[in-house]
């Protein structure tokens, strides 16, 4: 057995395709399947299942999978170390991210981290739920992770940014002229939802404050929320960066309540990241105090 086989493993059963983890990793089928084939014989164990739909995990695989992944990471921070002798020549930064993070901030924060260390490599992990994102961090799945704070996990934390929630409405709406949005509007109009797996604490705020709004769709994309706003379908309320640049012809407006949801980037431990995670995470804070205090 070695560390290639085990990588092959891992990235066969995360993309649960032979076919695509041999695109991933530049085997070809055929090597790939030899590869867990020996895995299999080595472990005397059955760790996958094939059929036409893909590739499943056995029970005897998910038993391995945790010790494969701690195989791997160990591996994965041997190199890095190694790499932290040559001045961040090479090396790989591994992030757990959401979509308004990757469309804002992650763009500006790797060209200027690119600048400096153009070697340096980044994978882009993107969770659906804070959940997720942070049992990435605790698995080693990803070396940091952007979330809202405070986390459920025992997770180290360093804050970034507080960014509001906001009414979006079509920009011939009845309200587009008011300073604020009276939140009792919510239930008036029809109320646009953005579904509970992603709606970061919106769902949360309305509790609290008893509020119902007047639910007439559900929505998983806050980028089709405001296309149906756009088009008149009703009114919502995201985060305000999701907004930021926007093209869509809405009316952005704040609540009259206090909302929003604190974001910052987490990790396992700050002692055991390596250097170039270390120096990504220093980049993303001078990012961030330059973007919002110039």
């Amino acid at each position: 057995m070695n560390i290639s086989q085990y990588e092959a493993f891992l990235k066969t059963i995360e993309l649960g395709s032979l076919t695509k983890a041999a695109e991933t990793l530049g085997y070809t089928q055929s090597g790939l399947s030899h590869m867990m084939n020996a895995l299999e014989s080595d472990c005397d164990l059955k760790l996958m299942m094939r059929d036409r739909s893909g590739v499943r995990i056995t029970a005897d695989g998910q038993q391995l999978l945790p010790y494969f992944q701690t195989i791997c990471n160990g591996q994965h921070n041997l190199s890095e170390k190694i790499n932290e002798i040559h001045r961040l020549e090479f090396g790989l930064v591994r992030v757990g991210t959401f979509t308004s993070v990757s469309a804002q901030w992650l763009p500006g924060i790797i060209k200027r981290f690119h600048a400096d260390f153009p070697k340096i490599q980044f994978e882009l992990l993107h969770g659906s739920n804070n959940e997720d994102l942070e049992d990435w961090v605790i698995n080693g799945r990803v070396d940091c992770a952007f979330v809202k704070i405070p986390t459920r996990q025992p997770l180290e934390a360093i804050f970034l940014r507080r960014d509001p929630f906001v009414a979006i409405l079509p920009s011939n709406h009845d309200l587009a002229d008011h300073l604020f949005l009276p939140v009792s509007a919510l239930t008036e109009y029809p109320y646009i939802k953005l579904d509970e797996s992603a709606d970061d604490g919106i769902s949360e705020i309305f509790e609290s404050h008893q509020i119902r709004p007047n639910v007439r769709f559900v929505e998983k994309e806050d980028y089709a929320i405001m296309a149906m706003v756009d088009n008149g379908l009703g009114i919502s309320v995201l985060p305000e960066l999701v907004l930021k640049d926007t093209a869509r012809k809405i009316v952005i407006k704040k609540l009259d309540i206090p909302a929003y949801r604190d974001i910052g980037i987490v990790v396992k431990n700050k002692k055991m990241l390596t250097a170039s995670a270390q120096k990504f995470v220093s980049y993303v804070q001078e990012w961030i105090t330059e973007e919002y205090n110039s």
